[in-house]
């Protein structure tokens, strides 16, 4: 809803937030109080872009964070003229704001993100354990929560090795070569050297 003062536009609220912060038509407002009506206006939409972002896929704390934290960069941009013109991007203290809600409501979870994560990366191609554990260090979840996570998992380095070997083995001129592709893909030699007698 847009919101004007003296009849002229100067920001805009959603619904809740109107209902939230208890704006009435009429209602007299201090200067101060526009400015704090101001700042929940651009908490809103933030919040509302950083929802649309947590929705596309479940993402990892750290990707939250670095995704706000790009908004908090000024921009660049050309208006209808033509001009170059400077965006300021959200303060800080709004983005952290905005991730501690989306934590709060569980939009946004190491554990939800880490269970996705291994539940369906490359499920038909296969990756071993080890690779899936870096990759979600990469993302910033911390060793006790991947721990816990791949526990849980059903998932094991000899079904994924079994996965890649029946995708791969025909690309390969020799064993040799096969091996070394699936060490590159953090798996022990000794499981490579077992699956791949196991599968003939």
């Amino acid at each position: 809803m847009n919101v004007s003062v003296d009849g002229k536009y100067r920001f805009s609220l959603d619904v809740f937030q109107v209902s939230e912060l208890g704006v009435k038509l009429g209602k007299e407002y201090t200067d101060e109080e526009l400015q704090e009506l101001e700042t929940e206006s651009q908490f809103g939409k933030l919040y509302g872009r950083a929802l649309e972002y947590c929705m596309l896929r479940p993402h990892s704390v750290r990707e939250v964070r670095d995704y706000l934290y790009r908004k908090t960069l000024t921009k660049k941009y050309r208006d209808r003229k033509g001009e170059v013109k400077e965006r300021q991007g959200y303060s800080p203290a709004l983005t952290s704001r905005v991730l501690d809600k989306l934590q709060q409501k569980q939009y946004v979870s190491d554990e939800n993100f880490a269970r996705w994560w291994i539940e369906n990366r490359n499920l038909t191609k296969g990756t071993s354990l080890r690779k899936l554990t870096a990759e979600l260090r990469a993302k910033g979840v911390a060793g006790s929560i991947i721990e816990e996570v791949l526990g849980e998992s059903e998932r094991t380095d000899e079904d994924e090795l079994a996965k890649i070997i029946a995708k791969k083995r025909g690309k390969y001129a020799d064993d040799q070569k096969l091996m070394s592709y699936l060490a590159r893909q953090g798996f022990g030699y000794d499981d490579i050297k077992s699956a791949l007698k196991d599968l003939g």
